[in-house]
């Protein structure tokens, strides 16, 4: 199986419902490869639901998604064990995390409770009903959504251990104007799901995300990527740096991008291209540097102050 071809067809069959979001469907198949997560955050009605229902379909993976507020319990999320009063015996029901890719919608909504049990299904892919562990079938995919212009009124946000367990916290933007009447016009004629066709057997995305860990990472990439997640260490704006986990993080991510763009080794236009997007939700930083500057500014200064060794990327390690 060639990886890139293969990848650019499931990305095609996507682009059929969603339009305009090209890099946020590039940056969700580098998540699944590296066995990450996403955290989008967006406006409601920017199309998050159909993206993750495009993904499940073009994967021909089962699909589940959980609408958080504030009433929902763990057992809502994970399952329960319940006495059945036909058969005089108790039963388990495995909760909606059993699935291929679950939308945790609004998981800012849901109480800490509640945004645990799931965070702990993203990171063991297991759950534990009643002292029963059950495993998640692979691949487990799962896109949390929150609404960035709602975080006062009757939302938890996510803290900063939590939100660690996610590899990228991506942003989904308004589509430009031609993009935005490509969807009118697409939509007015017809319901672009149903003509999503699968690409990616669930067999190929596990074998994918193997030959993720077989992609070469050479000693100068990883000085390079030690040398980033460092500086976040000892800048003067950031009171608590990138930990070992962010690093492992970033590293995976790299594999997977290097992957998709069809090369068997990680260079460091890799590394430094997703580095944004694995700092942004795990750097805290200082009062006085929130108050004053951007997380942006302050990640593009961190990665400005490490040299790019460029001849590590020159050939095939």
């Amino acid at each position: 199986m060639d990886p890139k071809g293969k990848l650019t067809e499931a990305k095609q069959e996507i682009q059929k419902v969603i339009m305009g979001q090209d890099d946020v469907i590039d940056m969700l198949f580098t998540a699944l490869l590296a066995k990450g997560h996403v955290l989008l955050e967006s406006v409601p009605g920017s199309g998050k639901t159909m993206l993750a229902k495009s993904f499940a379909r073009v994967m021909e993976g089962t699909f589940n998604r959980i609408q958080f507020t504030p009433d929902v319990l763990p057992s809502d999320v994970t399952g329960i064990q319940f006495f059945n009063p036909k058969t005089q015996e108790f039963e388990w029901r495995i909760g909606p995390v059993q699935t291929n890719v679950l939308l945790a919608d609004e998981i800012n909504r849901a109480t800490p409770k509640t945004q645990s049990s799931l965070l702990e299904v993203m990171e063991e892919r297991q759950t534990t009903i009643d002292g029963k562990t059950i495993d998640i079938d692979p691949p487990f995919f799962v896109i949390a959504t929150q609404n960035p212009i709602e975080t006062n009124h009757g939302t938890f946000p996510l803290p900063e251990a939590q939100l660690d367990r996610f590899l990228f916290k991506l942003q989904m933007n308004y589509p430009k104007r031609e993009a935005e009447k490509a969807i009118l016009t697409t939509y007015r004629l017809q319901e672009p799901l149903k003509e999503v066709t699968p690409v990616l057997a669930l067999e190929d995305i596990l074998n994918l995300q193997q030959k993720v860990r077989e992609v070469t990472v050479s000693d100068t990439v990883t000085d390079y990527l030690l040398s980033l997640v460092e500086a976040t260490r000892n800048h003067p704006d950031i009171e608590l740096g990138i930990s070992t986990r962010g690093a492992l993080a970033l590293m995976r991510a790299s594999q997977a991008r290097a992957l998709i763009k069809g090369r068997s080794y990680v260079n460091p236009a890799d590394v430094k291209e997703l580095a944004p997007f694995i700092f942004a939700h795990r750097l805290i930083l200082t009062m006085e540097s929130s108050i004053q500057r951007s997380m942006e500014g302050i990640i593009e200064n961190v990665i400005g102050q490490v040299e790019v060794p460029v001849e590590a990327g020159e050939v095939e390690s």
